[in-house]
C-alpha cells in the first residue's frame, strides 16, 4: 500500500520511511493505551476509579466528580496533577487506588516484546502512571524483559507529560540524546514537547469507541488523526515495530 505522506506511516504501510529511524538508539514508549490497545478497555477501569476516588475523597456526587475529573485532566495534564494542585491529594494514595484493577482484559503479546527487544539500543517506558502499574501491565503483556527502565510520574517529580520540563527530566535522567530517540504515545498533545526537542514521534491510534467521549484536547488518537508535530501514525504497534526490525535485517542474496 502506498504512503500518502511519507512523514506519517500507518500500520498497513509496507514502505515505511525507515531512514527516519536509522539513527535511533533510544526508544521511549508510553504505557496505557500504547503498549496495549485502547479497545481492550483497561483504561476505562482506571478512569472509573479516578471518578470514584474524587467522589469519595472530595465528597461530591458522581456526575460532579466526573466533570471535575475531566476538567482537572484538561487543565493540569493529568487528573492527579489537578488533584494535587487544587485539593492536596496524596499522589501515592491516589495511584494505589486507581491502579487496583483487573488486568485480565489485556491480551498477552509476547511478539511485541520480542520485536522491541530486537530494536537496536535502549528501551524505556515513559508514563504518567506509577512504576508498579507499569510493571504489572508489562508482566501481563509479556514485554517486561524488553525494557531497560521505567520513568514514572514520581521520577518526574509528579509533573506529567505533556510538560516540556518533564521531557527534559526524562532525557537527562536516562542520558538520552533527543535527536537519536523515538517517542511513542497515544495522545497527540503528549508528543508536542518530544517533537520540539527533536525526537522522532509516533502516534499510536485506536478505534476504541470510548475514545470519542474523552475531551478533544486530551483524547487518545483515532485512526486518521494527523498533526504537524507527529511524524508517524500507526494503529498496530506490534506490526509497526516489526516493520522497523525487518528493515534493519541485512539483505540476503
Amino acid at each position: 500500500m502506498a504512503i500518502s505522506n511519507p512523514m506519517r506511516a500507518s500500520v498497513a504501510d509496507c514502505r515505511l520511511p525507515i531512514a527516519d529511524f536509522s539513527y535511533i538508539d533510544a526508544w521511549a514508549f508510553d504505557l496505557d493505551n500504547t503498549l496495549y490497545p485502547a479497545d481492550c478497555n483497561l483504561f476505562r477501569e482506571i478512569d472509573a476509579r479516578m471518578t470514584a476516588y474524587i467522589e469519595t475523597h472530595i465528597g461530591i456526587a458522581p456526575d460532579h466528580a466526573r466533570r471535575l475529573q475531566k476538567d482537572l485532566y484538561v487543565r493540569h495534564g493529568t487528573t492527579l496533577a489537578g488533584l494535587m494542585n487544587e485539593h492536596a491529594v496524596d499522589p501515592e494514595d491516589f495511584l494505589a487506588f486507581v491502579h487496583d484493577i483487573d488486568l485480565s482484559v489485556v491480551a498477552p503479546n509476547p511478539l511485541l516484546g520480542e520485536r522491541i527487544c530486537a530494536l537496536p539500543g535502549r528501551k524505556f517506558v515513559f508514563t504518567n502512571g506509577s512504576t508498579g502499574h507499569a510493571e504489572r501491565v508489562m508482566a501481563r503483556l509479556g514485554v517486561g524483559h524488553a525494557f531497560d527502565a521505567v520513568f514514572d510520574i514520581k521520577a518526574a517529580d509528579w509533573r506529567p507529560k505533556p510538560l516540556r520540563e518533564t521531557y527534559d527530566r526524562f532525557l537527562a535522567h536516562c542520558a538520552i540524546a533527543p535527536k537519536r530517540a523515538a517517542m511513542f504515545d497515544d495522545i497527540a498533545q503528549n508528543l508536542a514537547a518530544a517533537y520540539a526537542l527533536g525526537m522522532t514521534t509516533v502516534l499510536v491510534a485506536s478505534a476504541a469507541a470510548w475514545v470519542a467521549d474523552e475531551p478533544a484536547e486530551k483524547r487518545p488518537a483515532l485512526p486518521g488523526d494527523r498533526h504537524a508535530h507527529v511524524h508517524h501514525v500507526t494503529d498496530d504497534l506490534t506490526a509497526f515495530i516489526g516493520a522497523l526490525v525487518a528493515a534493519r535485517q541485512p539483505a540476503t542474496a
